[in-house]
């Protein structure tokens, strides 16, 4: 479609009102059985696509946990899934400059949970195909709309139920479109936009440690905390080699350019730094990771315990699985019992095709001199559960952002927000990209 033929402008004009919307809808997840859940944000998605004639379904694994799937565009080729998650982690209001839920616009500003992670693209999705549905320009591929529960969980009343017992509304779908990409980051005064293009495995871990019970005052060599605390001690203190996957090595190589170096895994490190605070994220993607997260043992100070607990979050690279599990349980030595709370595999997607291209070419039309290019992301998605299905999988949620922003430092963070100019040029750029596949 040619730029003189584009209709633009009532996208970009409620993006942001979307977004406030569902802001507003208090859809903290705790990662247990309290919590609303996202069944009022689920049926108000549904009313703004019944509004333009679109049909959804809404899928409930337990009450008040519900996701949504809508089918729209024609039959032409493999479909497409296009996912966001309706779900947010908590926030305390006390911590924030305004009530996190109330969706205040200042400074230029969306503010809220959910503003980064991932309400911005679920309101820039769905402004998007709104003003295409209303003006009769429907992709001739077909597309799965899909709107989760749970991710901030690990999906497993999301995703992870739509695709073990709902997979025939992802029937030819061949490839899949979701959160955590698309976002710019300067390096060397240049705006980069990542997109995501793999993912780590996760590992959550619960270690427990036994031993004998007795009193405090008395000599004990056979003490859980002991024992548990120094196997905690050394997972954090271990320093993990470095390792370059195909994906790291493009985006690498494409800061190695523009910093007039050849990328190595010696000067990985360094070339990360380029990122300024995106770094925290990206220098733990040529790692694999592990954080000591939770302690818990005894009932009072004067008697050793029988048992000591502590939770970890490990992270591991595609085609590192092994000797990340060997290396845990190297430092975790004997006497230390491992249960998985949440083991989910790492993905790379080869970043090539005509998905890739439509990416690169919607984003430059919009941003001409700006570079694009993957990047393997640390943290986890519904990606995952998608995959299970044989998705090729990337993360484009479009955001043009000031090159003094933090935005890697506001996933899940305080004060939480997103320009609403990057809002609007996130509808842009979508759009093209619905032109192109």
């Amino acid at each position: 479609m040619a730029d003189s033929d584009r209709t633009t402008g009532s996208g970009e004009a409620e993006v942001v009102e979307l977004c406030r919307d569902l802001i507003r809808f208090d859809t903290s997840n705790y990662g247990d059985d309290s919590g609303p859940g996202e069944r009022k944000a689920a049926e108000h998605v549904a009313a703004l696509l019944d509004e333009v004639g679109i049909e959804s379904r809404l899928y409930e694994s337990e009450p008040g946990r519900t996701s949504l799937v809508a089918r729209w565009g024609g039959n032409e080729g493999d479909g497409l899934l296009l996912h966001g998650h309706l779900d947010v982690v908590p926030a305390a209001a006390e911590d924030w400059r305004v009530d996190p839920f109330s969706g205040e616009v200042e400074d230029g500003y969306l503010w809220g949970r959910g503003a980064v992670d991932m309400k911005d693209f679920d309101a820039m999705l769905l402004a998007t195909v709104r003003q295409r549905q209303r003006e009769g320009r429907v992709p001739s591929r077909p597309v799965t709309l899909c709107f989760t529960a749970d991710e901030e969980a690990g999906g497993h009343r999301g995703a992870q139920v739509l695709v073990e017992e709902h997979a025939e509304e992802f029937e030819g779908v061949t490839e899949a479109v979701g959160e955590v990409g698309g976002f710019s980051v300067t390096v060397r005064d240049q705006r980069v936009y990542l997109v995501e293009a793999a993912e780590k495995g996760m590992a959550w871990m619960k270690l427990t440690a036994r031993g004998t019970a007795g009193h405090g005052s008395m000599i004990n060599r056979d003490n859980a905390v002991s024992r548990l605390t120094a196997a905690v001690a050394r997972l954090g203190a271990y320093e993990w080699p470095v390792r370059l996957t195909p994906t790291m090595q493009v985006l690498l190589a494409t800061i190695g350019d523009l910093a007039g170096t050849e990328a190595t895994p010696e000067n990985a490190a360094d070339l990360v730094q380029e990122f300024g605070g995106a770094a925290r994220m990206l220098g733990a993607v040529i790692s694999n990771t592990v954080n000591p997260t939770q302690l818990q043992a005894g009932y009072k100070v004067n008697v050793v315990p029988t048992e000591a607990t502590a939770h970890v979050d490990g992270r591991f690279l595609p085609g590192y699985e092994d000797e990340f599990f060997d290396t845990v349980r190297e430092l975790l030595g004997d006497g230390i019992d491992l249960e998985f709370l949440s083991h989910q595999h790492p993905w790379e997607t080869p970043y090539d095709g005509a998905l890739v291209d439509a990416m690169h070419r919607s984003v430059l039309a919009e941003d001409p001199g700006s570079i694009v290019a993957p990047y393997l992301m640390s943290g986890g998605t519904d990606a995952k559960h998608f995959r299970k299905l044989g998705m090729r999988s990337y993360g484009f949620a479009p955001l043009r952002l000031p090159a003094d922003l933090d935005f890697t430092a506001l996933f899940h963070g305080v004060d939480e927000r997103v320009p609403t100019d990057a809002l609007e040029f996130g509808v842009r750029v979508l759009d093209r990209f619905l032109d192109e596949i």
